[in-house]
C-alpha cells in the first residue's frame, strides 16, 4: 500500500487527511476519463449508442464487488437523491427511528415527510441506545449512517445482525457514504435491507455517481413512484412492468460519472478489500493510540471498540490553519478537527501530524 501513494498526485504535494470530505482521483481513472470523453467528442451518437452494455457491465461490477444481484443495484447521482426516491415509495405514517445528529441527508428527507419518528442518541452506548428506542417504540424502520461523519463513530454491525433476528420485520437502511470502500462488505450477509452511497468519498470516483443496494424481500414494502423513460429501458412497451431499481434510474445515465465508479471499483477489487481493510485498520489503530496518547480524542472516541477511518481531534480554528499552513488537509467539523485516513495515507503522513499537533 506504501506505493499506492505515486498514483495520486495530491498526496505528493499535501499530506491529505481529508477522504472523508472529498476522495481522490487516481491517474489511471483520469486517463480512462480522458479517453472516455475523447471517444465521445469523436463518436458522438455512435459512441453513446454501446452505453446500455456499458452500464450493464457497471451494475455487474458493483454487484460482484458487493456480493449482491446486478437486479438490485441502483445506480444514482448521489445518496440524497437515492433516498428520496425511497422514501416517497415508503408508506405515510410509518413509524420511523433515526439517531439525534445523524448526517442532514438521512435525517432530513424522513423529518420533512409524514413519518413518525423517534430517536436514539449518539454516545458510547450506541448499540445500547438503539436496542432500547428499537425495543420501546417498536419502529417500522431504523435509518442510520454506518460510520458518523463527524466523530467517526462506526455503528456494530454483528449489532445490527442481531437487532434484525429479534426483530425481522424491521426494515434497516444505511447510509455506507463514509464506510463502502474502507473494507469488504458482503450486503447479502448483512443486516441491512437497503444501503446507499455517495461514491466520491472512499470509492474515489468523483462527483455525480452513486449506489444504491436493495434486497429482493423489499419490493413488496416500498412503492417508488420516480419515472422516466430510462425506468423502462427506453422501451415504449415496459412502461408497465418497470423493474424495481428502473424506479432510481429515470432518466439518461452518465457513462462518464457511472463509469468513474465502475473503473475505481474495479480498481479497489484489483488490489483485494481484505488487503485494504488490514492495511486500514493497522495504521487507523496506531492513530488511535497516538491520539489517546495526546488526550486529542473524546471520551466516546477512546472508548468505542468499533474503528472508523475517520477522527475527530480537539482543536479549533487556530490549529486548523496551522495544519494548513504545514500543508495538512483536514476538516473542521463539529467542535474539533476530523482527520481520515485512505489506502493512499501512510504512517509517515500520521507521524507529520503528531508532530505539528506535539508543537502547536
Amino acid at each position: 500500500m506504501n506505493n499506492l501513494s505515486t498514483l495520486f498526485p495530491v498526496t505528493q504535494q499535501h499530506t491529505y487527511l481529508n477522504t472523508a470530505s472529498c476522495g481522490l482521483f487516481s491517474k489511471p481513472l483520469v486517463d480512462w476519463r480522458t479517453q472516455h470523453d475523447q471517444k465521445l467528442m469523436e463518436g458522438g451518437s455512435l459512441f453513446r449508442d454501446l452505453h446500455k452494455h456499458h452500464i450493464r457491465e457497471i451494475r455487474e461490477g458493483i454487484a460482484r464487488f458487493f456480493h449482491t444481484l446486478p437486479s438490485q443495484v441502483a445506480l444514482v447521482p448521489n445518496f440524497s437523491f437515492g433516498m428520496n426516491v425511497l422514501l416517497d415509495g415508503l408508506p405515510k405514517g410509518k413509524k420511523i427511528l433515526l439517531l439525534k445528529g445523524d448526517y442532514p441527508s438521512v435525517n432530513w428527507p424522513i423529518e420533512n415527510r409524514d413519518f413518525d419518528v423517534r430517536y436514539a442518541d449518539i454516545d458510547v452506548q450506541l448499540e445500547d441506545n438503539i436496542a432500547a428506542a428499537v425495543a420501546k417504540h417498536r419502529p417500522d424502520v431504523l435509518a442510520l449512517s454506518i460510520v458518523q461523519y463527524i466523530s467517526g463513530v462506526k455503528v456494530d454491525l454483528n449489532f445490527l445482525k442481531e437487532l434484525k433476528s429479534k426483530y425481522p420485520d424491521l426494515l434497516i437502511i444505511g447510509d455506507g457514504t463514509q464506510f463502502l470502500g474502507t473494507t469488504q462488505f458482503h450486503f447479502e450477509e448483512s443486516a441491512f435491507d437497503i444501503i446507499g452511497a455517495s461514491a466520491y468519498k472512499w470509492l474515489l470516483s468523483g462527483y455525480g455517481c452513486g449506489l444504491f443496494l436493495m434486497k429482493e424481500a423489499l419490493q413488496g414494502r416500498l412503492f417508488p413512484e420516480t419515472i422516466g423513460y430510462n425506468s423502462a429501458d427506453a422501451d415504449f412497451s415496459k412502461r408497465n412492468a418497470i423493474e424495481f431499481v428502473g424506479h432510481w434510474e429515470p432518466g439518461h445515465q452518465d457513462t462518464l460519472n457511472y463509469g468513474s465508479m465502475g473503473e475505481s471499483i474495479r480498481f479497489l477489487d484489483s488490489l483485494g478489500m481484505d488487503t485494504v481493510e488490514d492495511y486500514l485498520m493497522g495504521l487507523n489503530a496506531k492513530a488511535k493510540e497516538r491520539f489517546m496518547e495526546m488526550g486529542l480524542l473524546t471520551d466516546m472516541a477512546s472508548s468505542r471498540e468499533h474503528l472508523s477511518t475517520i477522527f475527530n481531534l480537539k482543536g479549533d480554528m487556530v490549529l486548523f490553519e496551522q495544519l494548513k499552513s504545514q500543508n495538512i488537509i483536514a476538516s473542521l467539523r463539529g467542535e474539533g478537527i476530523r482527520v481520515s485516513f485512505h489506502m493512499y495515507n501512510t504512517e509517515d503522513d500520521l507521524n507529520k501530524l503528531v508532530e505539528v499537533l506535539k508543537n502547536r
